[in-house]
């Protein structure tokens, strides 16, 4: 039987951020750091740190579309991180931190391409997210999958992640899954 979920993969600046905004959300089944966009095999997270490998820190995020529409993710994506500066998200510099979204099949790339043509004009800045099909995904290596959940009390975690976490359950209170709350 085929399963009915959806992938894409996000990269909005450092993947312990963006997993942590995306694993509260309704209707997502798994977030899972990684690297993704470049050409190097199973790049480690030194090597992408370089900014030698063309890769991208990402999420690979799976889905139940019956749950959560992709442009509810769009939406979620596009105001957890700045879309108009290339290759930099807040202190964090280089290539692997630029804006960048992989899709899984052609009908998520139109849907992309229109999300971003209605919303572009929000932005004072022109937009800089790269638009390309998912060709491979690389896990990060274990230390980084729940990175938030396990090191809260880490200085990153309280002073990037946790403004972010605030903003996603003030903003998207709708969308998240109410079990996760309290996290």
């Amino acid at each position: 039987m085929k399963s009915k979920n959806e992938i894409i993969v996000l990269g909005g600046g450092c993947f312990w951020c963006t997993e942590a905004v995306f694993s509260m959300l309704n209707g997502v089944i798994i977030v899972t750091p990684g690297y993704s966009g470049g050409v190097t095999k199973n790049p480690s997270y030194k090597e992408v740190s370089s900014g030698e490998t063309g890769h991208a820190e990402v999420i690979k995020v799976e889905f139940d579309p019956s749950k959560i529409k992709l442009s509810k993710l769009l939406k979620v994506f596009f105001t957890s991180h700045d879309p108009t500066t290339p290759n930099k998200q807040g202190n964090d510099m280089g290539p692997q931190y630029r804006s960048i979204i992989l899709y899984s099949n052609e009908k998520q790339k139109e849907e992309i391409e229109k999300y971003i043509q209605k919303i572009k004009k929000n932005f004072t800045n022109p937009m800089v997210t790269q638009i390309q099909k998912l060709e491979e995904f690389f896990s990060a290596e274990a230390y980084h999958k729940d990175y938030f959940k396990n090191n809260k009390l880490n200085p990153y975690c309280i002073l990037v992640i946790n403004p972010k976490l605030k903003k996603l359950k003030k903003e998207y209170s709708d969308l998240l899954e109410k079990s996760k709350l309290k996290q």
